[in-house]
């Protein structure tokens, strides 16, 4: 059977790379690290032929010289390596993807292509443990989260259902991949157009200069972003994970980014690659498999899986 075979939601944080020793809950640690495994052994049971990640960017792939709403990447994939994460180009299937994203862009999502898209973390934290060890090329199709104007969460709904068309289309066996959130908030301007104090303003020039010398900047911002005091709003995670086994994400579409991020923190923004992965699956009900309030990670973390 070809078409969407199974939807996975994700969190990712890069503490879990390198601060696992400074973790004082370590059960919702392992417990998080668990989920990741059952998750990654149901992508490897579903047997598909490519992986369509939906994700972020920090600012290592996209500046804001340039940052579209949503963009596909239909050539080389390159992984920044960042933090323990992967490091170099990823196996891919072009000719998927262009086909792909032609279908999105003919139903009415336009979506960006990058033949040479560089991705970070928002992406190769899913590739480094929901497809580790799986010979299966993926697609990186990042969501604009963090540079605002962001789009509409029912847009980004709107951009599921046109993908589950697409994927319906084409010969493949595909799993949908959401990485981010849950709640968090990161020490990042509120509006990246007035930054305030020294920290915020050493950022936006990070996120406007960045283009081919992130690293020069990636010292002091991980300074930045480790001493953060951490915001997590587990009842709102809680919640969205209920309606996700309920099927009933579809709920979040009519929140206003200025909602969502009064809900789940800045960082909870992310969660609109989970709306675009379940409505891929058509808001089927899913499974909780973990949540774990991680302020070591200055994040709720949350897995999840959906059959379509």
């Amino acid at each position: 059977m070809s078409g969407i075979v199974l939807g996975v939601g994700a969190s990712h944080s890069t503490l879990m790379n390198t601060h696992w020793d400074k973790v004082v809950h370590t059960d919702r640690a392992e417990a998080f690290r668990d989920a990741l495994s059952t998750a990654r052994q149901r992508i490897a049971d579903a047997a598909p032929d490519v992986v369509v990640i939906v994700g972020s960017n920090h600012f290592r792939g996209f500046w804001l010289d340039l940052i579209p709403s949503f963009t596909m990447g239909v050539g080389e994939v390159i992984a920044a390596g960042e933090s323990g994460t992967p490091k170099g180009p990823q196996r891919t299937d072009p000719e998927f993807a262009q086909a792909l994203a032609t279908q999105l862009v003919e139903a009415g999502t336009e979506v960006a292509i990058s033949a040479r898209l560089q991705i970070d973390h928002g992406q190769s934290h899913a590739i480094q443990y929901l497809l580790d060890g799986l010979d299966v090329p993926v697609v990186p199709l990042v969501v604009n989260v963090f540079a605002q104007p962001l789009p509409t969460l029912d847009r980004c709904v709107q951009l599921g259902k046109n993908l589950a068309a697409a994927v319906d289309r084409l010969d493949r066996r595909v799993v949908v991949i959401a990485s981010g959130g849950l709640s968090h908030q990161l020490p990042w301007p509120s509006d990246w157009t007035q930054p305030d104090g020294d920290d915020e303003e050493f950022l936006v020039e990070a996120w406007l200069n960045g283009r081919g010398e992130w690293e020069r900047y990636d010292k002091r911002r991980r300074e930045i972003i480790v001493a953060a005091r951490p915001t997590i709003f587990p009842e709102f995670d809680q919640a969205f994970l209920s309606d996700l086994e309920s099927g009933e994400l579809w709920r979040y579409a009519s929140m206003t980014t200025a909602e969502l991020e009064d809900a789940a923190g800045n960082g909870g923004q992310e969660l609109r690659t989970w709306l675009v992965m379940a409505a891929a699956c058509g808001f089927a009900p899913g499974k909780a498999l973990v949540y774990s309030p991680m302020p070591e990670w200055l994040t709720g973390m949350g897995a999840a899986v959906l059959e379509p």
